[in-house]
């Protein structure tokens, strides 16, 4: 019956990406400038011949339905099309630059939670007291600090200033170990290459500490909000009655309904982590999805930008059921 609702929940998604898909190819149209005259730009002194041989190599002479239907049947197919810019398919595109930006995001939701989630339980077990609005009162100021900024700040003091960590990149030069998949810190352990492993952790600290921070602040703050609502309930006070240690109410009793709200946070947070680290990705010079939809964008190459979003749209929806499956495991009373 859960495969069957899983189903269901796939196919119900497929609307929402086709809306998806025929709003950014209507935004990017109406976004200003032309990828042609860009590229033209580039070129140097070009003729009106070469100028409509291109238009029409990228089939931007035809009219803009005509454009829409080539890009949706492409699409239905598993095709993305081809980058303007880059020459090169966009799917592959986005395949070689996927596992930095999945490395980033894991790196950076792993530190969310191992902060988040014990600050706010701690936080809800000594309420009012003054380590609580201290932890709170950060939980503060990380949501508040723009990830640009503070990525500056830290590359400023940890790479300019103290020389512990390198600015920008994966990895040190000649370090990469052999690929498996894709994500240098995994691949080194797998290899047991120590040093490669070593120095992707160096690259990868500052941008996951960037973006992690701010997800720290929100999963504290939410998860002590949960935690107090949990720890008001009959069955808490009936646990602390049977004469349970703290511990075991806290953990045992409270934590798991108390985690439900935080789930949500979470699985709507990786899907910012994934479409929202462009600036991150950028301030680093991290070769991922995000600084590579950024450039696309500056050069107006519909292609890379409608496969990039397409992505993490199918990111977000992906996010989102997994989040409502996981929310069966928490609460045997909730179906999908």
């Amino acid at each position: 019956m859960r495969f069957v609702k899983i189903i269901e929940r796939i196919l119900a998604a497929i609307p929402v990406m086709l809306g998806v898909a025929v709003m950014v190819f209507a935004f990017m149209r109406l976004t200003p400038g032309d990828p042609v005259d860009l590229m033209m730009g580039e070129a140097g002194v070009v003729s009106k011949a070469e100028i409509q041989t291109i238009r029409e190599q990228f089939k931007l002479d035809q009219p803009l339905p005509t454009q829409l239907f080539h890009y949706l049947s492409g699409l239905v197919r598993g095709d993305l099309g081809t980058s303007f810019k880059k020459k090169e398919p966009v799917g592959k595109l986005i395949f070689d630059r996927f596992p930095a930006t999945m490395e980033l995001a894991l790196g950076s939701l792993l530190l969310g939670l191992a902060m988040g989630i014990p600050i706010g339980i701690w936080s809800a077990v000594k309420q009012s007291s003054a380590l609580d609005r201290i932890s709170m009162l950060g939980a503060f100021f990380g949501i508040s600090m723009p990830p640009f900024w503070l990525g500056l700040i830290l590359i400023i003091f940890f790479s300019a200033t103290l020389g512990w960590l390198p600015v920008s990149g994966r990895i040190t030069y000649g370090l990469a170990p052999t690929s498996i998949t894709g994500m240098y810190m995994v691949d080194s352990l797998l290899t047991g290459r120590m040093d490669s492993f070593l120095s992707s952790l160096e690259h990868l600290l500052l941008p996951s500490v960037t973006l992690g921070l701010a997800l720290a602040s929100i999963i504290a703050r939410i998860m002590r909000s949960s935690m107090l609502e949990v720890m008001r309930q009959d069955y808490v006070t009936l646990a602390r009655a049977k004469g349970n240690r703290e511990f075991i109410v806290v953990h045992k009793h409270a934590l798991r309904n108390a985690l439900i709200p935080t789930v949500t946070v979470v699985g709507i947070q990786i899907g910012v982590l994934l479409g929202g680290n462009m600036i991150v990705e950028s301030v680093f010079g991290w070769p991922g999805i995000g600084r590579l939809a950024v450039d696309a964008i500056f050069a107006r190459d519909y292609p890379l930008v409608q496969g990039v979003v397409i992505i993490y749209s199918l990111t977000y929806v992906m996010a989102n059921l997994a989040v409502d499956i996981l929310y069966t495991f928490l609460n045997p009373k909730i179906t999908l």
